[in-house]
């Protein structure tokens, strides 16, 4: 075989072998959503941004949407009392020997009943929470979870923040934008509809299949009306600021430590440019003169 002929013939070999791990690779790729949900809207949340911190007047009060609204249905499974009173946490006291001993911290957990057992009997027992336990779920299982909600149990927002692209942005956009169903929409009872929910409206659709509307359905009826809670700092509890406290707050429990993150981080750069720049310079010192 001449060497142009096996030239030939590697270039083929190496073509099968692109094509063959394209082609693997789409068959292992999960399949495109065929709705489309609008794109979430951007609240301007303090934490966004490699400077970004959390205001902490903004997760109190987005707490006590959770405590008041979302709880009822929804669990924190992930989130200990001890939490909320850590550095940077929406009860932060600086005065308090530790989280634990938080004054603040001790009085939320108080306010719930966790499972525990009778010491003197064995029994098993409600009890009031201290700040080592973690946020108590609603229901006491999933399948009384979905019994009590139409079937759809209700999902835990420990981490949701993260679990959902732009994450904060899209759980304020989702409970801030319930609309009316547009008219030609067919939706069943116990649905809602929500152009922030992904979904494919073609199904249901009987306008125009060019303009179908964005978003999907929802099992969840809309949580918040305005003033459904009083903020102790005066702010006016409206839907839309009630949306972003509750999202600042979950976005907060789904990583705590971000801003510990962030400014780790900074100081590892920091160390890592005054570690490239004194290597360079003993560089420079050393090869000085030294032809090379």
């Amino acid at each position: 075989m001449s060497p142009r002929s096996m030239t030939r013939t590697r270039l083929r070999s190496a073509g099968l072998a692109v094509l063959a791990a394209v082609g693997l690779g789409l068959a292992a790729a999960p399949a495109l959503a065929a709705g489309e949900a609008k794109h979430p809207r951007h609240a301007g949340f303090s934490f966004e941004g490699p400077f970004g911190t959390f205001d902490q007047a903004q997760l109190q009060r987005g707490y006590k949407v959770y405590r008041e609204v979302c709880s009822a249905c929804h669990s924190m499974n992930l989130v200990y009392f001890r939490t909320l009173g850590e550095k940077g946490g929406p009860f932060y006291d600086a005065h308090a020997e530790n989280a634990a001993q938080n004054r603040y911290v001790r009085a939320i957990a108080a306010e719930f009943e966790v499972p525990g057992i009778d010491t003197e009997t064995g029994e098993a027992i409600l009890r009031p929470a201290t700040a080592a336990d973690a946020f108590p779920n609603p229901y006491p299982n999933a399948t009384a979870a979905a019994a009590a909600n139409g079937g759809a149990a209700p999902p835990d927002l420990s981490v949701m923040a993260k679990a959902r692209h732009d994450g904060a942005n899209y759980i304020y956009s989702l409970l801030s934008g319930y609309q009316e169903a547009p008219a030609g929409l067919a939706i069943n009872q116990g649905q809602y509809y929500n152009p922030y929910m992904a979904g494919d409206m073609t199904p249901f659709w009987s306008g125009d299949p060019e303009h179908v509307p964005y978003g999907g359905f929802i099992a969840m009826a809309p949580p918040l009306r305005d003033g459904q809670v009083t903020f102790d700092d005066g702010t006016e509890a409206s839907v839309d600021q009630m949306s972003k406290d509750v999202a600042a707050f979950i976005a907060w429990a789904s990583e705590p430590k971000a801003v510990e993150r962030k400014q780790t981080g900074f100081a590892v750069l920091a160390y890592l440019l005054l570690f490239a720049g004194l290597t360079y310079a003993s560089y420079r010192r050393i090869w000085k003169g030294v032809a090379h």
